[in-house]
């Protein structure tokens, strides 16, 4: 009989999203009363919390516990829901903007919890660093149309959070795209300024005039990133 101290924790997936979607609800509830938002606020929560646990369903392996790091990455996705789902309304929110922008910079902060989290607890996977990136291309997404519906910037703004989706989507024709990059850290600076100047220019204080400049600035940082990492990619799909 296996001795009970070397019983390990473990919960369905399925136990770790539906905890992940009352976290996502009572969050989205509270905003919700507390700003008198209209039904597709709501809509569009519900839609995002769907994309993301759907495929998580779909891929994760039957039997298999989610891991301390993953659950870490499930309680920000709570907070990016959120965020997100905001976004189109943010033009309401008035001074609250000081707190979205508070919370913003805290999803922000908590995205290194998961990395720290997995590496203590020696669980690091290829599936918990594609969970994180595909949260934190949404996150940036709904920063670009948080910006663009307070006419900090123009339309050109969404490009800093369509590029990576367009990157995803070309791989499925070109194959020599669909190659594991190494670790960068110029890819690493690039995306955290993105995300910073995204979250200053949110804020009231922040002018059209800077935030164009900085946005622009971004998006040109964003597109040498992608260059370089788009010939790396060509180069090494060319050798045999």
């Amino acid at each position: 009989m296996m001795d009970s101290r070397t019983r390990t924790f473990h919960l369905p997936v399925a136990a770790d999203l539906a905890w992940g979607a009352g976290l996502t609800a009572l969050l989205v509830a509270g905003a919700g009363i507390g700003f008198r938002m209209p039904p597709g606020f709501y809509g569009i929560a519900a839609l995002l919390y769907l994309a993301i646990a759907l495929p998580i369903i779909r891929c994760w392996p039957a039997g298999q516990d989610f891991g301390w790091a993953n659950r870490a990455t499930l309680v920000r996705t709570a907070m990016i829901v959120l965020l997100v789902s905001l976004a189109p309304f943010i033009a309401g929110l008035g001074n609250w903007l000081w707190l979205y922008g508070a919370l913003c910079l805290l999803a922000l902060i908590l995205d290194g919890v998961d990395g720290a989290i997995a590496r203590a607890t020696h669980s690091t996977t290829t599936f918990g660093a594609r969970f994180d990136m595909e949260l934190d291309a949404l996150f940036i997404l709904g920063l670009c149309v948080a910006v663009l519906v307070l006419e900090k910037a123009g339309i050109w703004v969404l490009a800093l959070g369509l590029m990576r989706y367009a990157f995803v989507a070309a791989g499925q024709w070109l194959d020599f795209m669909n190659q594991p990059l190494p670790e960068s850290f110029r890819r690493k600076t690039v995306c955290v300024w993105q995300v910073v100047t995204l979250m200053v220019a949110i804020l009231p204080v922040a002018s059209t005039a800077f935030a164009t400049w900085t946005l622009a600035t971004a998006l040109a940082l964003l597109c040498y990133s992608f260059l370089t990492d788009l010939r790396w990619l060509y180069k090494t799909g060319r050798q045999p």
